[in-house]
């Protein structure tokens, strides 16, 4: 059966090689979905360790869980916080291990504008937190008003309150008859990525050296979140 890691920040395809840079842990949707179509329609186990991050990239991911042919087995290992219990949903038998946790919290974002904007924002972000919730109704038959509720304390579930509330199915190397999930995630600022992506595209059609350039992009990074924090 084919594995398929989802493990660190759930980022978008073109913020992807600025984590790969910096030898962050991230996954973004690209890689999943060819990764799914590489196993021609096979069962999937996937593992999970993930904080969370992009909503619009856990939903894509977990749209692609959900629509592939075969049977989908996630594994929960350490953490699915945020959009990555989002993807966890996806799952046709969820399996959590005993000492890992799933997490469950309202939609955040940054914004600048006047009232309106702001407004305007609110209702948005209330949009998003009901698709996340249908994604958890589907799997737990939870109403959606309790799931928001539980969405806006942010709420963690351990192993055995995850499969109380039926987030999961099972808890790993525990016998089923005899027993019945916002993290601080590392996700580099937007403000951060823009700055990078302008100082690391390559400037000619000639291959950087991976090495000179990673050293320079650390060092441009530390600079500029140094400045950041002066801000």
């Amino acid at each position: 059966m084919p594995k398929i890691d989802i493990k660190g920040v759930i980022v978008s395809n073109d913020d992807k090689w600025i984590y790969d840079w910096f030898e962050v842990d991230a996954v973004s949707p690209r890689e999943i979905t060819n990764q799914i179509a590489e196993s021609n329609g096979e069962d999937l186990e996937i593992e999970i360790n993930s904080p969370g991050g992009d909503v619009y990239a856990g939903s894509e991911i977990y749209t692609a869980l959900m629509q592939h042919k075969g049977n989908v087995i996630v594994k929960i290992v350490g953490v699915a916080a945020s959009a990555a219990s989002v993807i966890a949903m996806a799952g046709k038998k969820v399996l959590i291990s005993p000492t890992a946790q799933l997490m469950i919290h309202n939609v955040s974002t940054c914004v600048f504008g006047d009232s309106q904007v702001f407004a305007h924002e609110a209702d948005v972000l209330k949009g998003h937190n009901q698709g996340i919730a249908n994604a958890y109704m589907l799997k737990t038959g939870i109403d959606q008003k309790k799931l928001l509720e539980m969405m806006n304390k942010e709420t963690y579930f351990n192993a055995q309150q995850a499969l109380e509330n039926k987030f999961v199915d099972e808890i790993m190397f525990s016998d089923p008859t005899k027993m019945s999930a916002s993290i601080k995630n590392f996700v580099i600022p937007e403000k951060i990525v823009n700055k990078m992506r302008n100082h690391l595209k390559p400037i000619s059609n000639e291959t950087p050296n991976k090495d000179i350039v990673k050293a320079q992009a650390k060092l441009n990074f530390l600079k500029l979140k140094g400045a950041q924090n002066n801000e």
